[in-house]
């Protein structure tokens, strides 16, 4: 399985030619660094929830537009869909297969964020490999303890470092995918990544340094 990273939370997981996009928001296309026509080749797209940062209409529909790709969302995210009159299914509790991928979606907790209500979310068990908690450190969570990869929040207003370094302790996933980091300079993320490393190959946790636009890893 390979994944690939597209600033911010916008990921792509491939595995035997079939292409899931996570999350294409905002952040990840404001500088011009990602095109919708990089996903050209996508074959469906998963929105988690309705934050800028992880959905915006008209980038979803220029990638609808060149890829065909089917959407994959939850019921809040669905409302929005269907003002704009765009299809999808939705799917935000159980277990589904698409391609060579087997999923399992759930209910996800937002953190705590400045003035705003909480969004429905849901997260993501890829493949039973790789747990994909979107904006959520709840302890519930804890259920997927010693996962093979954490994708993992790294920056955000609604978390510090202290706070995100605690949950991955307590998780203990075997490697970590760092995401959330897509409004920060290139120099503060080389900065902020050095220091995660330190922190976790204390404990034998294999953190990746993946920041640039489409690098990847594989597992």
């Amino acid at each position: 399985m390979k994944i690939s990273k597209y600033l911010h939370s916008c990921l792509v997981f491939e595995l035997d030619g079939y292409k899931i996009l996570f999350d294409p928001g905002d952040y990840s296309f404001m500088e011009g660094f990602v095109t919708p026509q990089m996903f050209a080749d996508v074959n469906i797209i998963i929105v988690t929830h309705i934050h800028a940062d992880h959905f915006v209409l008209d980038i979803l529909k220029n990638i609808i537009d060149v890829s065909g790709a089917a959407i994959v969302t939850n019921t809040r995210v669905g409302q929005q869909l269907d003002k704009a009159g765009i299809s999808y299914s939705v799917f935000e509790d159980g277990t589904k297969n698409f391609g060579p991928f087997k999923l399992q979606a759930f209910p996800a907790k937002h953190e705590l964020i400045m003035d705003n209500p909480l969004p429905q979310m849901t997260g993501f068990l890829i493949n039973d490999k790789v747990l994909h908690p979107v904006d959520s450190m709840e302890n519930n969570l804890l259920a997927f303890k010693n996962i093979e990869l954490l994708i993992m929040v790294t920056m955000a207003p609604f978390a510090s470092e202290v706070m995100i370094s605690a949950f991955a302790d307590k998780l203990q996933p075997k490697q970590i995918l760092p995401v959330h980091d897509g409004y920060a300079k290139e120099f503060f993320v080389k900065k902020r990544y050095a220091a995660y490393i330190n922190h976790f190959d204390k404990q034998g946790i294999k953190f990746h340094e993946v920041y640039k636009a489409g690098d990847s890893i594989t597992i």
